[in-house]
């Protein structure tokens, strides 16, 4: 079986972006950061999400929200962002990883009357 996952340089790029764009948004409500960071999650996941590819998709997940959270925890210097409360965030905002492609012989198992 063919194994296909994410290039870690890519995905490494990809996280560098978010990071500067959060350093940017850091000030924004969070409703709107979330919805920012849902889009870019989702793009990552349509373009990413292959078969035998969740494993990098769960990596991005949680690097998105640590990234987030570390971003959240500089507004103030009394932050209250833990753990519990970061993940009650990243589950109300971004999608949680899941397969969005099929299987290539299932795709292109089409038939067509000729």
């Amino acid at each position: 079986m063919l194994l296909r996952k994410t290039r870690g340089d890519r995905m490494r790029a990809r996280l560098q972006e978010v990071k500067a764009q959060l350093r940017e948004r850091m000030h924004d409500a969070i409703p709107d950061q979330g919805r920012w960071l849902r889009a870019v999650v989702t793009g990552y996941f349509a373009y990413h999400a292959v078969p035998t590819n969740l494993r990098a998709l769960g990596a991005i997940r949680y690097h998105v929200t640590n990234l987030w959270r570390r971003s959240l925890r500089r507004r103030s210097q009394k932050d209250g962002m833990t753990w519990e409360r970061m993940t009650k965030i990243a589950a109300a905002w971004l999608p949680p990883p899941r397969i969005l492609h099929p299987w290539p012989e299932r795709r292109f198992a089409v038939k067509y009357l000729r």
